[in-house]
Order: structure tokens, then sequence, then C-alpha cells
């Protein structure tokens, strides 16, 4: 990315559970520049994997997700989010357990807060789930890059029972729901 492209990009910081799920899904989306797993929510300064696998700090693990305004929405993002996650399972997603792996909106801008809410309020009212969604909507106070081998850790661990068994279904499930906004070469 060039220095005057950040001028024309916008952020959104989303935790669906494991990073490697998120980032692998987000990724594949048309106007996404970047996506990075890391650690947001937490105090401590420059946590690493293993202190927030403790799941004795506020971290969660997330993706931060750069991407073209002119190409994908927020309000798009937000549907890809809720959508291939489950938000109604506190501290879990599926066998990853703790509050590390916690369905989080971190908010940029009172705009996404806004979308964020909204959304979360509409899923409510539709009755979709049985159980109450629980995703946390806060606002971002910090970023922490997570370290080199966890990036894009489904690319590169294609054999990984972890990716063909969690990852590679929710890729599926969300290529057939979003199949307009998969970018080319991810097809």
């Amino acid at each position: 990315m060039k220095k005057t492209d950040h001028l024309k990009y916008d952020t959104a910081t989303f935790g669906t559970g494991c990073f490697w799920c998120s980032e692998a899904i987000f990724k594949r989306i048309k106007g996404v520049q970047e996506v990075m797993p890391g650690y947001s929510g937490g105090d401590e300064h420059n946590p690493d994997y293993k202190l927030v696998s403790t799941g004795k700090t506020r971290y969660a693990e997330v993706s931060r997700i750069v991407f073209n305004p002119e190409v994908i929405s927020y309000s798009k993002l937000l549907e890809v989010f809720w959508k291939t996650h489950d938000p109604t399972t506190l501290n879990r997603q599926g066998a990853d357990v703790g509050p590390q792996y916690r369905s989080v909106i971190f908010y940029h801008n009172e705009r996404q807060k806004e979308l964020a809410v909204h959304y979360k309020n509409e899923l409510e009212k539709a009755g979709i789930w049985d159980k109450p969604v629980v995703t946390e909507i806060s606002p971002l106070k910090n970023f922490y890059k997570a370290e080199n081998y966890h990036q894009d850790y489904y690319k590169n661990n294609p054999s990984n029972a972890y990716c063909n068994f969690v990852i590679t279904p929710k890729i599926e499930k969300f290529e057939k729901l979003f199949k307009d906004e998969i970018k080319t070469g991810y097809q």
C-alpha cells in the first residue's frame, strides 16, 4: 500500500473466534486491501499469543480489515461478520473456548458503532437464533499484530487439521452466501 492509499481506505476490526478463520474469509472479499490477525481489547502492552491464550486478559483474537469503501461497504462487511460465525455463544466458537474467542466488533468511529448496534438489534428482532446475540460492541482502544506465524495461516498450512475441519467449511459457507463479493483469484 502506498503512503497516499490510506486516504481512500477505511478499517474494521472484528473478532469471530479464531483469527485464522476470519482472516481466511475477509481476505477473499473484493475491496479488502489487507487483513491482519492480532489482539484487541486488553490492557497489557505488546501481548503475545501465549499471554492472550490464558484467557486472563481482556484481549480477543481479531482481524484488522483495511478496505476500500468505494468497493465494499462497512455494512456489507458487517453482514459477512454476522453470517460467518455464531454470535450467540459467549466466549467460544466451536471448540475454541475462552474470552479471547468472543464475538466482538471494535468500532473505529461513531458511524461504525451505529451500524453495528443497528444490525445487532435487527438480528435480535428477527429472532433468527434461539439464544440472544452476545456480540460485544466496543470502541477500539488498541490493536497489536499477532506473531508472524499467524499471518496467512490458512494459506500457509493447507494440510493442518484445524484448517481442514474448521476453516474450510466456514470458507465454503462464505462462498455460497457471498459469491458476488469474492475477489478474482479466490473463486
